[in-house]
């Protein structure tokens, strides 16, 4: 990762089906050839699994949109969430959320885990940020705070590392997804500085 200013060029790839649109990201350039296939193969991945998640394909399915957002697209450092909403009936639909952090020079993927040095006990620092988020925004929990595992959904954001929960497992569903930003700086000493958090740190 040599933390140049690298903004990869986004296109849209576009599936569909009866009653299914789906927006995928798909790079096309600023870097090496093997770097955009092992990044469009894992975001390619990422969709159908959430398509699946979803029950796709079902005759049950009424609407299903995938869209995406790109969260951070500098510095050598890709990171995007892929979002599916489904509509099968009922009171309303369900949304799931896939995010991916990339190292645009290699295509690399990160789990939130491999952010941090080794040996750092980071996932205990992470859930203390957390519980103090939960309790000064008077979050409505639905179940005792659960904690943060090695594989826990986030994104990059802004210099914070932005982590979050599905929908319905932590908060109720009006509530969306809930995310907890945490800026760099408050965690910089148990930052990998050679991965995306550190590049962006600097």
């Amino acid at each position: 990762m040599n933390g140049q200013t690298m903004m990869l060029p986004i296109r849209v790839r576009t599936m569909t089906a009866k009653n299914v649109k789906i927006n995928v990201p798909y790079i096309t350039g600023g870097t090496t050839s093997a770097a955009q296939e092992a990044m469009n193969k894992a975001i390619a991945a990422a969709t159908q699994e959430l398509m699946k998640e979803q029950g796709y394909p079902s005759k049950d399915i009424q609407e299903m949109d995938g869209t995406f957002e790109i969260k951070t697209n500098e510095r050598g450092v890709l990171s995007l969430s892929l979002l599916n909403y489904a509509f099968a009936g009922g009171a309303h639909g369900n949304t799931l959320q896939k995010s991916l952090t990339f190292d645009a020079d290699t295509g690399r993927s990160y789990t939130l885990g491999q952010l941090f040095k080794s040996g750092s006990n980071y996932i205990a620092r992470l859930d203390a940020i957390i519980e103090a988020q939960i309790k000064a925004r008077q979050l409505p929990l639905l179940v005792d705070y659960p904690g943060i595992t090695p594989d826990q959904d986030f994104y990059v954001a802004d210099k914070s590392l932005v982590i979050y929960f599905p929908l319905y497992e932590i908060v109720p569903y009006a509530w969306g997804f809930p995310y907890f930003p945490i800026s760099v700086f408050e965690i910089q000493d148990i930052i990998d500085e050679s991965g995306p958090l550190g590049v962006l740190m600097y």
